[in-house]
């Protein structure tokens, strides 16, 4: 017979952490999933006129005429898992993910290949377990359609996919409840606010790191006040540059209040405007100018976050944030290197050795300043890390006093404390010691998310990974754009060590392809893949790694767990193909 084409939606499947319920439980997990497919896939796929193509052990393969069917086949799947998963304990529940996409296939023996097939396949590492991942194809069509909402996670390259994909989660009730009817998370039980990018007015883009600095002194000072819950600053700057609509922001974040201005620097003089809005009405419950010279950039921050925390809770003024705004530094040059390094931190890995050489040029200027000197330390931290450092045990060195030195000024300052103990971690210090000094930031800013995610990393590397796990979802909940990257990457790692390879793999490759030039996940997600038996994949990984990184096999002696340190040794061996 002669193959046919024709455009289709496809819809892939897979459970989530299949061969842990199969090792755990065969025959239960088997009967399990036939009784699935009986009272729930057949029917469902039916009544959405969809044809079965194939069955693969953990997953299955599914045609659609309509997009709109697709998406209300997966939909009414995932809300109808949830609920039976309600009463099922978490490691025993099965999970689907469910991916979609629309192209053009070829039909030939009953089977379908093609483009569109490969795609849909290949976007099963970005689904969440009980989620559902669409290609921007599907998200367009059903835009209008259906209730749903979709969040854009950009651009993914696919394995063997040459182009870049761009793509959408798609947003059901199959989460757990922690949801407002509007889709984002539900709303605390104090006043709570998110601080969005402040518009740079100067004229001069130069000045952009300027404005995001001082948004970002913003919200530390507003968080230091126990009875206001605040969002961190990668959350609401994932709305830097877009039109902003309060309500939207207020329901994916999940806040009461948002806090917008502008900030525009001249010679001298800085203003700063500043206007208070409560989400569910829209109301505008105050505005100010703030206007000062570039010598009073403190109090210029301090007088913002005070007039918010007036506005919001008038009992309370702004007493807390008067005697919690500790000043750093008194010197605005080193100030601004600060704030220049920082955003270089920030940007990638390829501007790590100016941002350390800016937070140096700060700490030239003032010995003491804290937050460059924690910067600094942990700037030597990710050179070690990646392999960047020309000379490792000088960078060691120079990272551990840096460390010391910023413990020294800290204070109550929870930024520096996390970032110190951070460092200090990674350096091969008392690692009980450092989960303690982060536990002392956390009991002073419970709202700090860094903190959380610092917390994460040290319980990881102490050997306790479903703690760390915990410790990553309380960061993400106050962060609650943060959905990959970094946290992903070490969520990834922490299942690796629990052996939970399938549940490993996704989030490590979604890690990459994130922020392709971190090294670290591709160390992880070769190694997982080695003992997962897929090493033709590890070795592939191990071959992308060699493009950007000097070193693969790294100094592992900050993972304190022997038996943890010697599953990614070995599994890392066995990825670059010697005996373990």
């Amino acid at each position: 017979m002669q193959p046919i084409h024709r455009l289709a939606a496809i819809l892939a499947a897979d459970v989530a952490g299949y061969s842990r319920l199969i090792g755990a439980d065969e025959d239960g997990t088997l009967e399990r999933l036939r009784a699935l497919r009986r009272e729930l896939l057949d029917p469902k796929i039916a009544e959405h006129r969809g044809r079965l193509v194939k069955t693969t052990g953990d997953g299955l393969l599914v045609e659609f005429g309509s997009v709109v069917d697709t998406l209300r086949c997966a939909v009414d799947v995932q809300r109808e898992m949830a609920g039976r998963n309600t009463s099922v304990p978490p490691d025993n529940r099965i999970d689907f993910r469910i991916d979609i996409n629309v192209g053009d296939i070829v039909v030939e023996d009953g089977d379908i290949f093609g483009d569109g097939v490969n795609v849909a396949a290949r976007l099963e590492a970005l689904a969440e377990p009980g989620g559902i991942c669409v290609a921007a194809r599907v998200q367009e069509d059903a835009t209008g359609k259906l209730d749903l909402a979709f969040e854009d996670i950009g651009e993914q390259q696919l394995k063997n996919i040459a182009r870049p994909v761009r793509a959408f989660r798609a947003a059901t009730t199959a989460r757990p409840p922690i949801a407002q009817p509007g889709g984002g998370p539900s709303l605390p039980d104090k006043p709570s606010i998110a601080v969005l990018p402040f518009a740079n007015m100067s004229g001069d883009p130069e000045q952009e790191y300027f404005a995001d600095g001082m948004v970002e002194e913003i919200i530390t000072a507003l968080s230091r006040i126990r009875w206001l819950f605040v969002i961190v600053r990668n959350s609401s700057f994932a709305y830097k540059g877009q039109a902003i609509d309060v309500k939207r922001v207020g329901r994916e974040l999940g806040v009461r209040y948002v806090l917008e201005g502008s900030v525009r620097k001249a010679g001298g003089c800085v203003r700063i405007t500043a206007q208070l809005i409560e989400v569910t009405s829209g109301a505008h419950l105050g505005a100010d100018r703030f206007n000062g010279s570039h010598e009073d950039v403190f109090d210029l921050q301090d007088e913002v976050a005070s007039s918010v925390a007036g506005v919001i809770q008038p009992a309370l003024q702004a007493a807390e944030t008067a005697c919690s705004a500790a000043r750093p530094t008194a010197d605005l040059t080193a100030y601004d290197l600060y704030l220049r390094g920082y955003a270089m931190y920030l940007s990638s890995a390829r501007q790590l050795p100016e941002a350390l050489r800016l937070m140096e040029q700060a700490i030239a200027r003032d010995p003491h300043y804290g937050p460059a000197l924690a910067w600094a330390a942990l700037c030597c931290n990710r050179l070690l890390i990646d392999g960047q450092s020309e000379d490792p045990e000088a960078a060691r060195r120079k990272g551990t006093d840096y460390a010391r030195r910023a413990l020294e000024v800290a204070g109550d300052d929870p930024g520096i404390l996390a970032n110190a103990a951070f460092a200090l971690g990674y350096f091969g210090e008392d690692i009980g010691a450092m989960m303690a000094l982060v536990d002392r930031a956390l009991a002073l800013n419970p709202n700090y998310a860094r903190g959380w995610h610092i917390s994460g990393v040290l319980r990881l590397w102490a050997g306790q990974p479903d703690i760390a796990i915990e410790h990553f979802d309380a960061a993400l909940g106050l962060s609650p754009r943060a959905r990959v990257g970094t946290s992903l990457g070490l969520m990834g790692a922490a299942h690796f060590f629990s052996r939970r390879f399938d549940e490993a793999a996704p989030k490590l490759l979604l890690a990459i392809q994130e922020d392709p030039s971190f090294r670290q996940p591709y160390r992880y997600l070769a190694a997982c893949y080695a003992h997962m038996g897929r090493l033709d994949d590890a070795r592939e990984i191990v071959k992308r790694l060699r493009a950007i990184a000097p070193v693969v096999m790294p100094n592992a002696s900050y993972l304190r767990n022997a038996k943890h340190r010697e599953l990614y040794l070995s599994g890392l061996r066995l990825a670059m193909g010697e005996a373990t």
